[in-house]
């Protein structure tokens, strides 16, 4: 959480909501200087199983969700930002399909909604499998969607990048995994396009995926340019295809 005070009722009330009861919640708050810790003092005060840690100075995304990972106490670990939702039924139908396909790494489609939660009506569709190869092309798993076996594969922390430290970690545990990661097709959470979001920057983006070859990956600055080619190739003719249009939410 980092200033999150316009979401992040509805975000927790998405996990309180779910029809899959035994999850803890740990909220790692990066320096707010809004609201947001007065929000969720009442919920943690209500609700034993969500714990909050707060961090002493601003420190990004890639050490506030490492320090998530670290105290997890739980068989599975899933990712949430504190302006994004999950359905309710998101982890039953998830946990429950991991264990009937002895998976060790999944993640689902999901929907497209703006700030005030409208939906834009576009839906971007989970492949239904994904390699270490297919996913070093291009970031296929949304990290508001994916979960993976903690008892299986170990604790999967992020490296320290500005942005697209996730994609890192999802390849990481497909590695560690050594099988490939299962997609479900049905939407089970909603992704919230803010104007101001760092992603919405695509310039910037691009720097940031080179950086997760170069930096992430170590990769040599000629391997790291090849995959940047491949990257874009993926991202605008095999990746756009996954985004569909749809009129429920």
């Amino acid at each position: 959480m980092y200033n999150s005070e316009n979401f992040i009722s509805e975000t927790i009330h998405s996990v309180l909501n779910q029809t899959f009861s035994d999850w803890e919640l740990i909220l790692i708050d990066d320096k707010s200087i809004d609201s947001t810790l007065e929000i969720v003092a009442p919920m943690i005060e209500k609700h034993s199983n969500i714990k909050l840690f707060k961090n002493q100075t601003n420190q990004g995304a890639a050490i506030s969700r490492n320090i998530g990972i670290t105290e997890a106490n739980g068989k599975f670990i899933a990712f949430l930002d504190a302006d994004d939702v999950w359905n309710p039924e998101k982890l039953e139908r998830q946990i429950t399909f991991m264990k009937a396909k002895n998976c060790d790494v999944s993640f689902s489609s999901y929907q497209l909604i703006n700030e005030q939660g409208n939906p834009l009506n576009k839906t971007i569709k989970a492949l239904p499998q994904l390699s270490y190869q297919k996913l070093l092309k291009s970031n296929y798993i949304g990290n508001l969607t994916g979960i993976y076996h903690a008892e299986a594969l170990g604790k999967i922390t992020t490296p320290n990048l500005r942005k697209r430290q996730d994609w890192l970690l999802w390849l990481s545990a497909i590695k560690t995994s050594g099988k490939q990661a299962l997609g479900i097709q049905e939407s089970l959470a909603y992704y919230r396009v803010r104007k101001q979001a760092l992603s919405s920057n695509k310039i910037n983006l691009l720097k940031h995926n080179y950086l997760v070859y170069k930096n992430g990956l170590g990769f040599s600055t000629l391997k790291s340019v090849f995959y940047m080619l491949v990257f874009l190739y993926e991202h605008f003719f095999i990746k756009s295809k996954q985004t569909v249009a749809t009129n429920k939410i």
